[in-house]
């Protein structure tokens, strides 16, 4: 492959990262492409870099390749920089929502290496294994074969623990694929190496078990946790759960409805209850009762004949209660909402308008972090944004933690 092709590539990937293609068609296409790009801007913007050094130094001149590389160069430093203001804006997004003070009630207040860019973390963005964090693989916990498997990330410190706090980590995968260790990883050791446990699992998919089988095993897993995470050293009264995409709403979806029988056959007695939800670039309409018309082509294109198996048409009430936006009451837990304004998939609409719906009904607190810039999955492996993301949420859950075990009310600054 020719520089000047080499840098027509970098070119066209750069500028869909920085405009992505909107519309229900090219919206995949346009996720995959540019969530890499932005997520990988500082790795391209070197290799680039690298590209055009031995270019120059073999004598070869093109101008057209030269300007490509030129423009391709602002726009992934000017992606660099948006992931670095990630940080302030996770910041702002605490303040407003818990209050000015609320790092008084960390165990510590951020350090100014909290809060640096990670560079050392970019060599290796796909790697995730450490020594502080051990994983017990593959524990049943219903009876679906793999499906019904999850993972615990614990400490790796010999240490037994006593009453520690709880995250349910849930993947997404469009209700149709995925795997319990693919997404959440940097949370989910970040948060072990400091004295959580964090579950991770498998569930039912599409389209071989319909909508709402993948909510019924989340309903599972919960309730599995309450009965077992004492013999692991967890608190099974403390659990918060989480989770991107379709994993976003399945997380909100849990949160907002526990004892609902319709998602607990069979053990319909069955806590389900958690204590707050962090869902990432979830969607929260199925039914398209916002109005929105990516909603509505998501409802009628994708969810009605890939996931749910019916139309709304033929039954409304059944993608209603799958909705997370119309299951909202005042009695729901606490929420730390997280979207970017360039996702492709998931509409931020549908996270602005979620986000409005808990203010206006919901007693308990509500924080919102809207990243401008950034795509869907932005958190699935080691960059810039995820890590400042990791970070805000993890002080989030450590203040969340401590007002609980102080008999504190969380409620909305």
């Amino acid at each position: 492959m020719s520089y000047l092709l080499r840098q027509s590539l970098l070119a066209a990937l750069t500028a869909n990262a920085l405009r992505p293609m909107r519309g229900y068609t090219p919206a995949i296409p346009s996720f995959v492409l540019g969530w890499l790009t932005s997520e990988l801007a500082p790795q391209l913007l070197a290799l680039n870099a690298a590209d055009t050094g031995v270019q120059l130094a073999r004598g070869r001149r093109s101008a057209a390749g030269l300007t490509l590389a030129a423009g391709s160069a602002a726009g992934l430093g000017y992606l660099v920089a948006g992931s670095r203001r990630s940080q302030q804006q996770l910041e702002d997004a605490l303040t407003q929502g818990l209050g000015v003070d609320y790092v008084e009630q960390l165990d510590a207040p951020p350090t100014p290496a909290d809060l640096a860019t990670p560079w050392r973390s970019l060599a290796r963005p796909f790697r995730f294994g450490d020594d502080t964090v051990r994983v017990e693989r593959d524990i049943a916990y219903t009876d679906a074969g793999s499906r019904g498997h999850l993972d615990i990330y614990l400490p790796a410190a010999t240490t037994r623990l006593v009453k520690a706090p709880v995250l349910l980590q849930v993947h997404g995968g469009a209700w149709t694929l995925g795997r319990k260790d693919q997404q959440g990883l940097p949370l989910m050791h970040h948060l072990a190496a400091r004295g959580w446990i964090c579950v991770a699992i498998n569930y039912r998919l599409a389209p071989r078990d319909p909508f709402p089988a993948q909510i019924i095993d989340v309903k599972r897993a919960i309730a599995w946790i309450k009965q077992h995470i004492s013999e692991y050293g967890g608190d099974p009264d403390y659990l918060v759960v989480t989770g991107g995409s379709a994993g976003g709403h399945l997380s909100a979806l849990a949160a907002l409805t526990p004892g609902d029988p319709a998602f607990q056959p069979g053990f319909e007695e069955q806590d389900t209850s958690v204590q707050a939800a962090v869902p990432v670039y979830g969607v929260y309409d199925f039914a398209g009762a916002t109005g929105l018309k990516s909603a509505q082509l998501m409802r009628d294109r994708f969810l009605a004949p890939k996931v749910m198996f019916k139309t709304w048409q033929d039954s409304p009430a059944d993608f209603e209660n799958a909705s997370p936006i119309l299951r909202i009451t005042p009695d729901a837990p606490d929420f730390f909402v997280i979207h970017g304004t360039h996702d492709t998939l998931v509409d931020v609409d549908q996270a602005r308008l979620f986000v409005g719906e808990l203010h206006r009904v919901s007693q308990r607190s509500v924080v919102y972090a809207e990243l401008p810039g950034t795509q869907h999955a932005f958190d699935v492996f080691h960059s810039i944004r995820s890590a400042h993301m990791v970070r805000a949420v993890s002080r989030y859950l450590n203040w969340h933690w401590n007002r609980y075990r102080a008999g504190q009310p969380v409620e909305a600054a």
